[in-house]
């Protein structure tokens, strides 16, 4: 396998790309860098100073005070925001809807990006996000863009925050996903969308398990 290489995964919220990515990381050996946790971070930040999701100049200032970075503790990757550990409090549905929303921000991407980057120029490791084969790495070895039917995906959701002891309605986790579907798909910078040379990988019928096996054998083809 060659000494340094890049896997991007892509696709739509609730996808699996989190728990696929850092089982793939896990059984390669390399590091698992999560963009969307870097985000959440960035809407974190950006709701505890009280900016409006729609204030696009405030957005715009506001993130240059942000200082996101991540740690690996025991293996684990954990999001520091100025200098706290923010891994158990980015998970909300408001920090969600605040994070698709600022993430269309031009300046908000571009000061994560370059942290991204950064990463991926140093170590081997596996992304997952929504713009990494198009956007953030292009020149990743293996590109994979990984979905499921938003019925599928608001279960998933519904599932597991249901888990967590959280109050929600199934029809209305399906309404926001196809909401932000729409929103990621159509914003002018960096819109979600499945890059050329990205192997489309659907979840809709398959378990964790399976999935892993389907990326761990495209990753031998490409990278072995």
């Amino acid at each position: 396998m060659k000494n340094r290489f890049a896997i991007a995964i892509d696709g739509p919220a609730g996808a699996g790309k989190s728990t696929i990515a850092k089982n793939l990381s896990k059984k390669l050996g390399v590091i698992y860098v999560d963009t969307g946790a870097m985000y959440r971070a960035m809407a974190l930040y950006l709701i505890r100073e009280g900016v409006s999701a729609e204030d696009a100049a405030a957005i715009s200032e506001k993130c240059a005070s942000a200082d996101i970075s991540i740690a690996f503790e025991d293996g684990v990757q954990q999001v520091m925001l100025n200098g706290e550990n923010v891994s158990g409090l980015i998970r909300t549905e408001e920090v969600s809807s605040m994070a698709s929303r600022s993430s269309a921000n031009a300046d908000v991407r571009a000061r994560l990006v370059v942290l991204q980057r950064k990463l991926a120029s140093e170590k081997s490791l596996v992304m997952d996000g929504r713009d990494i084969g198009t956007v953030v790495l292009p020149g990743a070895e293996v590109k994979i863009y990984l979905t499921a039917s938003s019925a599928v995906r608001a279960k998933r959701r519904y599932e597991e925050l249901l888990a967590k002891g959280e109050q929600c309605e199934l029809a209305q986790i399906e309404a926001d996903i196809i909401e932000r579907d729409h929103r990621d798909m159509t914003r002018e910078i960096s819109p979600l969308k499945q890059a050329e040379d990205a192997v489309l990988v659907d979840t809709s019928d398959m378990d964790i398990e399976e999935v892993t096996k389907v990326l761990m054998d495209l990753v031998e083809e490409k990278c072995g």
